[in-house]
């Protein structure tokens, strides 16, 4: 539904949103231009206002911003290509007014106003083909699942944001609200998990292109997991008992045996998979490989928007650990200079490649949402967490063990920290973890501030000046002029 505000609707202080006009998740169109007079009265109407929620996970900040915000912005990757803001957030100088923040605040929040119009219509829908198979209650869940994850990426992002919970303000104004505090966004992603947990299946059917494509009680289960760890107060017993639920569930998760399938293009929706965003191809394409991968598989000769770090390409090597580094890292010789890896044209650097084919800014290649090996290593270290080091060895030792690396000894919890969060960085780099994983350890001042990357144009190191401040990234400014309730995170 769109009211005749929602054209134009400020979400939050001042949000332009549009509802993105996105092929097919199912074989209904999403509803993207509607009356309140005509938009909700059957399922069919339903399943398409469901389908339109779903397209939001095909934004720019789940194609690549968020590893953007993950990835570059940590020890993982160097900035690359000619966008001043995506060098801002390499070196740590990320300012309001940077205008990626503002798309992403703008795209999270078009989600959220996707999810509260399915919550706000559906349930008044009259046809009663909706409630013959669950299937009402079934597509509230997928809903509330949806808005918890978009709450959850604001809220590790940016703190505390407003909550806008419902499509029925008279007038945009009165979206125009404070922020609530941390703790209250989390509250309500728990509370918008937990009743999706109460709503969904293990499985829609025998499709894994269905069941991976979907919020299921196993996606439910793995992000509550990973909420319960991530927030201030993170409860690791939770963290334990959501963990295990994913791994024992009847939905039959396993992990693959073969790294590299999981990437090369050819397996996506496998049994390792929790919930992966459906690029098909033409409309529904995957723009980011084109921005990564090197001339030889994108077929152009300019400068790619990220380049893995020395750091990480040495923590790859001090594993041996050459399957992992082969399926994520491709090193080719380029024509343009590289100010951390080569200053001269004709030399060598490496390549994120988890992303495989371009195909001219239209590739099948996906993002995992959520993906078992995750929630394993998050046992992983809730274990240890607890007190329980070999218990939680036992448990890396799963993962490492696929990645044909040496099986761990560590008996020492803190030393067995280490090891987890190193193996984390490995399993996961460019999939959006590492600066949510070194902010769950308390690791991202003494990690950024001990870097040495070198700038081969000047020979100096690069100085990050990492503070407390800049745990959060600072509220767009765009919105703080719109909504004079908003207040800005400390340090900008």
């Amino acid at each position: 539904m769109r009211t005749n505000y929602i054209n134009t609707l400020l979400v939050a202080g001042g949000i332009s949103v549009s509802m993105l006009s996105c092929n097919k998740f199912t074989d209904i169109d999403p509803i993207s231009e509607a009356t309140s007079e005509n938009a909700y009265s059957t399922r069919q109407e339903a399943e398409a206002g469901l389908v339109g929620a779903y397209d939001a996970l095909q934004q720019e900040y789940y194609i690549w911003d968020n590893i953007i915000f993950s990835d570059v912005i940590s020890d993982n990757y160097y900035a690359g290509g000619d966008n001043p803001e995506i060098f801002a957030a390499d070196k740590l100088q990320v300012a309001p007014t940077n205008s990626r923040l503002f798309n992403n605040w703008t795209q999270l929040y078009s989600g959220i106003l996707r999810a509260n119009t399915v919550l706000d219509k559906v349930p008044a829908i009259q046809d009663p083909n909706l409630d013959d198979d669950g299937r009402r209650e079934q597509i509230l869940g997928e809903a509330h699942f949806l808005r918890a994850l978009h709450y959850f990426n604001l809220v590790k992002m940016f703190g505390g944001v407003p909550l806008v919970l419902s499509t029925g303000a008279s007038s945009p104004n009165e979206y125009q609200i404070p922020r609530a505090t941390e703790e209250e966004v989390y509250q309500q992603v728990i509370a918008d998990l937990e009743q999706a947990l109460n709503s969904l299946p293990d499985k829609f059917s025998d499709e894994s292109s269905v069941n991976k494509a979907r919020a299921t009680k196993g996606a439910a289960n793995a992000l509550l997991a990973k909420v319960y760890a991530q927030k201030a107060d993170r409860d690791y017993n939770k963290v334990l008992i959501y963990c295990d639920a994913v791994i024992n569930s009847p939905a039959g998760y396993s992990l693959l045996s073969n790294f590299a399938d999981l990437f090369d293009g050819s397996h996506y929706n496998n049994a390792e998979s929790i919930l992966e965003v459906q690029f098909v191809g033409g409309a529904e394409a995957n723009f980011g490989p084109q921005m990564l991968l090197p001339p030889s598989l994108s077929g152009d000769t300019w400068r790619k928007f990220m380049t893995p770090s020395h750091n990480l390409v040495n923590a790859f090597d001090s594993e041996s650990d050459v399957v992992r580094k082969n399926s994520s890292i491709l090193f080719e010789n380029v024509n343009w200079l590289d100010e951390f890896w080569y200053n001269k044209a004709n030399s060598s650097i490496p390549f994120a490649f988890k992303w495989k084919s371009a195909s001219g800014w239209a590739s099948t290649n996906r993002q995992y949402v959520l993906r078992l090996a995750d929630i394993i290593l998050l046992k992983a270290e809730a274990l240890n967490e607890l007190g329980r080091t070999a218990e939680a060895r036992d448990v890396l030792n799963q993962i490492r063990q696929r990645a044909k690396i040496s099986l761990s000894t560590a008996m020492d919890q803190e030393i067995l920290k280490t090891v987890i969060l190193n193996e984390r960085r490995l399993e996961l780099c460019q999939e959006g973890q590492r600066w949510d994983d070194l902010k769950r350890m308390g690791e991202v001042l003494e990690v950024m501030n001990r870097l040495n990357e070198i700038d081969l144009r000047t020979n100096q190191p690069v100085d990050y000046n990492m503070t407390d401040n800049k745990l959060l990234l600072p509220i767009p400014q765009q919105e703080i002029n719109r909504n004079p309730q908003l207040v800005q995170n400390p340090g900008y």
